[in-house]
């Protein structure tokens, strides 16, 4: 009865303040020692419900780990200055390059870093505790800067730490990134710009706990730190300058080969580029091959009526692109073309590579010039006149423009002869070919009412051909 009374007198209550929580010292009586004042003291926390934790490890390291885990409050968590979901991808680890991958992840400012999150922080809170720690990204001598190189995003800028890692953070809503960058530059701006001082702000925070002995612990630890991490730092940041002056180098090398490049038409006249079949005016095709009707239009009007004449949907059923790209180089590249081959053998993608030939004259097949004087004849309210009126135009038109539309649409007339078969009429062949043959330089007024008169242009050509080309049967 009397230890226990020496020893409930001996307790001293820490923090009489908090009433559910707080920290007991309970002197113990040493009977080894001739001296009573000496003791040996351990530390409780007492729970909301009574309960008393196991008390803290005497061992010098342990005692420091505790006291800045549990003593010092953390500064980022302190002060957190900004959070929200933001899409992010980290293009560089280290200095190595890494494969772009964007993700959306909830992003946490504070004074020093960034930790990025798969989700936000109350959501992630089970995950933290198993084990999932955030990616963190230390803001101290980092770099921010907004980059339209990196991504066909809009709104992108990254952000490069010392380290060697890069980051691209994006957000469609204008005011939410320029927020966000706002906000990171001025926290990367407050902080020094030293390598080395994430090591003095956790300098600062063991300060905090008036403890000499953890600053010496803290100093011994510091001077032990291996010599070869201060070196590979300094090689990834003469590595980055490098890297700096090397696309300069680069820069200036491109700048003077493109001032000092022979124009196209020297590279032309020497044969090391010839002008391709897609793409290229229809007089330059024409007189490239002496003709005034371009012999891949013959071809492929030679193959569509040979097998494709009955095809449902001859024209308007498009084929592979694909293979109608690879059909396009071939040409392009003035390979052997063989349309009967196996590789072509779908009719839609010859009659697909038919209407992009036309579709990518820089002039159309109907010159701009004579655009509004074909709208204007086709406006006209006597059926004669009008086709009175195109017959004249197409007269006037360049030998490579009219002889190749006389073909073209006489080819077309033989689609609507088997349209029993095909099931293409005048009217649905009208429909794919006016806006593709027949359009305006530029186009102002109201395109809906131009493309009735493209399509009605096309229709009238088509079921009026042999009176408009009269003239011109051999």
């Amino acid at each position: 009865m009397k230890k226990s009374t020496n020893a409930d007198a001996s307790m001293e209550t820490q923090n009489p303040v908090h009433q559910g929580t707080g920290a007991v010292q309970m002197r113990i009586k040493n009977s080894n020692s001739h001296h009573d004042r000496l003791s040996q003291t351990k530390s409780m926390i007492l729970t909301d419900v009574g309960k008393v934790t196991e008390p803290i490890s005497r061992h010098r390291r342990n005692h420091s780990q505790h006291v800045l885990k549990d003593i010092i409050p953390p500064l980022e968590q302190l002060m957190v200055e900004k959070e929200g979901y933001l899409q992010k991808a980290k293009i560089a680890d280290g200095g190595k390059k890494l494969r772009k991958n964007w993700t959306t992840s909830w992003i946490v400012l504070s004074n020093q870093k960034i930790e990025f999150y798969k989700e936000s922080k109350q959501q992630a809170l089970p995950n933290m505790k198993t084990g999932h720690k955030p990616e963190s990204v230390d803001l101290c001598g980092a770099h921010i800067e907004w980059t339209k190189e990196k991504s066909s995003r809009k709104n992108v800028f990254q952000i490069t730490t010392v380290s060697g890692n890069e980051f691209l953070l994006q957000s469609d809503i204008d005011f939410i990134i320029l927020d966000w960058f706002q906000a990171i530059k001025n926290t990367i701006d407050r902080l020094p710009k030293d390598p080395n001082c994430p090591r003095k702000l956790e300098l600062f925070k063991i300060q905090r706990s008036s403890s000499t002995e953890l600053l010496s612990h803290y100093d011994s630890d510091a001077k032990e730190q291996k010599p070869e991490h201060r070196k590979s730092l300094m090689f990834r940041l003469h590595h980055s300058a490098s890297d700096t002056s090397d696309k300069n180098r680069v820069k200036s090398r491109l700048k003077k080969f493109i001032t000092r490049r022979p124009s196209l038409k020297t590279l032309q006249e020497k044969g090391l580029i010839k002008d391709q079949i897609f793409g290229s005016h229809l007089h330059t095709v024409c007189e490239c091959e002496n003709s005034t009707v371009p012999w891949f239009v013959k071809q492929c009007i030679e193959a569509v009526e040979k097998r494709g004449l009955d095809v449902d949907g001859i024209y308007r059923v498009s084929g592979n692109l694909a293979t109608i790209q690879k059909l396009r180089f071939i040409v392009n590249q003035e390979e052997t073309l063989n349309l009967d081959d196996s590789q072509w053998e779908d009719i839609h993608v010859v009659t697909g590579a038919l209407k992009m030939f036309f579709r990518e004259l820089p002039e159309p097949l109907f010159p701009y010039s004579f655009f509004e004087q074909f709208v204007e004849a086709i406006k006209k309210p006597n059926n004669d006149a009008r086709i009175e009126t195109i017959k004249y135009l197409v007269e006037k038109l360049p030998p490579p423009n009219r002889d190749t539309m006389k073909v073209l649409f006489g080819h077309l007339t033989k689609v609507v002869a088997r349209a029993s078969k095909n099931l293409m009429s005048t009217q649905s062949l009208g429909i794919v070919f006016g806006p593709t043959l027949l359009r305006a330089e530029n186009e102002t007024g109201n395109m809906a009412i131009h493309m009735v008169y493209q399509n009605q242009i096309a229709e009238l050509m088509l079921s009026k051909y042999s009176e408009i080309f009269c003239s011109e049967e051999d």
